[in-house]
């Protein structure tokens, strides 16, 4: 009976793996999400990511000070499940197949990192917990922020696509009425969470109605100005 009552409440996170593409607002919004909704999260950074997160941030992330540099990142204490796993650590549990997950998403992932998973290098331990999704046949998202893109990375693409990965562009869309750079962020991060079937509310889903997204924007703006000038 323990060993059943164990299973029922085993922990399976989602593995968030960070590579050293630009864009790192984006894996910003996911992990926020996927905190909002209660989710259990693995965290993996690469070396890159690291030196991304700098230049775009400011934020220089320490393994030893991980949590206090995640909730710097995410502007406010990480108060959900957040594990975190050195990039070096290749006997970290999502190294394993062994290791229950509920999938993976990599946000935003580099031209390096997609070929790396492709070819199956398991360089680190994002790609190789990236390999490990694939074989165990979880859900794993992949999400390119670079454009133009080269033929070879096309082709890794088509290589992730035919494994059993869903292959995610960061590609906002207007059709929502955004009316800030964080509202194509959210859109993208939104998209990446109804892949993973996490719920939320980061963007307004098109209803077959013309305009309504970029109506309901104008009005909330007007409606936010009008509570302003009150105070």
């Amino acid at each position: 009976m323990t060993g059943q009552n164990e299973r029922v409440n085993e922990r399976k996170p989602w593995v968030v793996g960070i590579s050293g593409a630009s864009g790192t607002p984006y894996a910003a919004a996911v992990l926020r999400g996927l905190l909002a909704a209660d989710e259990a999260v693995d965290l993996v950074i690469s070396k890159a990511a690291r030196l991304t997160l700098l230049d775009e941030t400011g934020i220089a992330f320490r393994d030893a000070q991980w949590k206090d540099d995640l909730g710097a990142w995410l502007s406010s204490p990480v108060t959900g499940d957040v594990r975190y796993w050195p990039v070096s650590d290749l006997a970290a549990g999502p190294s394993s197949g062994s290791y229950r997950t509920k999938g993976m998403v990599v946000v935003p992932a580099s031209t390096a990192s997609v070929a790396g998973i492709a070819l199956g290098l398991s360089k680190d331990l994002l790609q190789r917990a990236a390999d490990v999704t694939l074989k165990e046949r979880r859900r794993l998202v992949v999400v390119p922020r670079e454009m133009p893109l080269g033929r070879s990375t096309l082709v890794h693409m088509l290589a992730l696509h035919d494994a059993g990965a869903i292959v995610a562009p960061a590609s906002p869309a207007f059709y929502t009425g955004a009316t800030s750079a964080q509202d194509l962020v959210d859109f993208v991060a939104g998209k990446v969470l109804d892949l993973l079937d996490v719920p939320h509310e980061l963007f307004r889903r098109w209803t077959g109605e013309l305009q309504a997204g970029r109506l309901s924007a104008r009005a909330e703006l007007r409606s936010g100005a009008a509570r302003a000038d009150q105070a």
